[in-house]
C-alpha cells in the first residue's frame, strides 16, 4: 500500500500484453473488445451475478463511500457499461444530475437503466469534458480494457477538481497457486457454461473466458499505483475486500489542491 508521491514510480502503458488469441495489433484488439461488449450487453447484468464474487451492489457502495464519495459531489464513471456502479454512485450523491457516464459501447450504455444520468460515449484516453470538471471519478472493472494507462490516469487527473478523488474496481489474480487455479476453473469453465445454460449468448459467453485471460495477464497492482503516483495523483493506495476470496481490488487516490 502506497499513500505518498514516489519519484521512482515507473508508468506502465498497456494493461497487459496483446491477446493473440484473440486479436494481433492494438487497433484489432480495440475492435474485439467493441464488438464483444456491444452484442453482450443484454445479457451483462445476468452473468455479472452468476460471477458474483462479492462484487454486488453492497460492495460497490461500500468501495465508494471508502473511497470518498459523498452526497452532493459531482461523478464521473469512465467505462460505466450497464450502469453497475453508477446506480450505487447515484444513491450516494443524491441526483442523478450529479452523475455522468462514459463509456466506448454503445450498445452496454443501451442497457443502462438510469433515468437522469448523463451518458456519453467516449473513451478513458480522451473523456470528453473540460479540465476540472468533477469532484469524484469512477471505474469498475473496466481498467484492462483500455489501451494505455498512462494516458487514461492523466485524463483523470485533468478532469478531476484539485482535491479530486477516484476509486478504480479491479479483480486481481490471487498469490496463492491453489486460488488462481480455482479461479480461472470458475471464471473461465463454469461461468461460461452457466452462461449458456441460462440462455446467453454463445458470445457471452467468449467474454468471459476474455475476462479471465485479461485478469491472467495484467500488469500487477505495484504497476497500477506507481502510475496513479507518476500522473499526480497522491493518497494512492489499494484496498483488498477479504469478504471476496481477496480478489476484488479497490485503488483510491487524490488529485493535490
Amino acid at each position: 500500500m502506497k499513500n505518498a508521491p514516489d519519484s521512482s514510480a515507473q508508468a506502465v502503458h498497456a494493461p497487459h500484453p496483446l491477446l493473440t488469441g484473440y486479436y494481433a495489433s492494438e487497433q484489432e484488439r480495440r475492435g474485439f473488445v467493441g464488438n464483444l461488449f456491444d452484442s453482450t450487453a443484454a445479457d451483462y447484468d445476468r452473468i455479472d451475478r452468476l460471477l458474483a464474487l462479492g462484487s454486488g451492489p453492497w460492495y460497490r457502495n461500500q468501495a465508494l463511500q471508502r473511497a470518498g464519495l459523498k452526497p452532493g459531489m459531482r461523478i464521473v464513471d469512465i467505462g460505466i457499461g450497464t450502469g453497475l456502479m453508477a446506480r450505487e454512485a447515484v444513491t450516494l450523491v443524491g441526483d442523478p444530475a450529479l452523475v455522468v457516464g462514459v463509456d466506448p459501447s454503445a450498445g452496454m450504455m443501451a442497457c443502462a437503466n438510469l433515468p437522469g444520468v448523463q451518458l456519453i460515449e467516449g473513451r478513458a484516453e480522451a473523456i470528453p469534458f473540460p479540465d476540472a470538471s468533477f469532484d469524484f471519478l469512477s471505474m469498475g472493472y473496466a481498467l484492462r480494457h483500455i489501451s494505455d494507462l498512462s494516458v487514461a490516469f492523466g485524463e483523470f487527473h485533468r478532469v478531476l477538481k484539485p482535491g479530486g478523488r477516484l476509486c478504480l474496481l479491479e479483480i486481481t489474480k490471487p498469490e496463492r497457486a491453489w486460488s488462481q487455479a480455482l479461479l480461472k476453473i470458475y471464471m473461465r469453465g463454469v461461468v461460461p457454461v452457466l452462461a449458456r445454460l441460462t440462455g446467453c449468448s454463445a458470445e457471452s459467453a467468449k467474454l468471459w473466458r476474455y475476462y479471465w485471460d485479461t485478469i491472467e495477464a495484467c500488469v500487477p497492482p505495484s504497476g497500477v499505483l506507481d502510475t496513479l503516483e507518476s500522473a499526480g495523483f497522491t493518497g494512492v493506495k489499494r484496498h483488498i475486500e477479504s469478504r471476496a476470496l481477496s480478489v476484488l481490488a479497490e485503488y483510491q487516490a487524490v488529485k493535490p489542491g
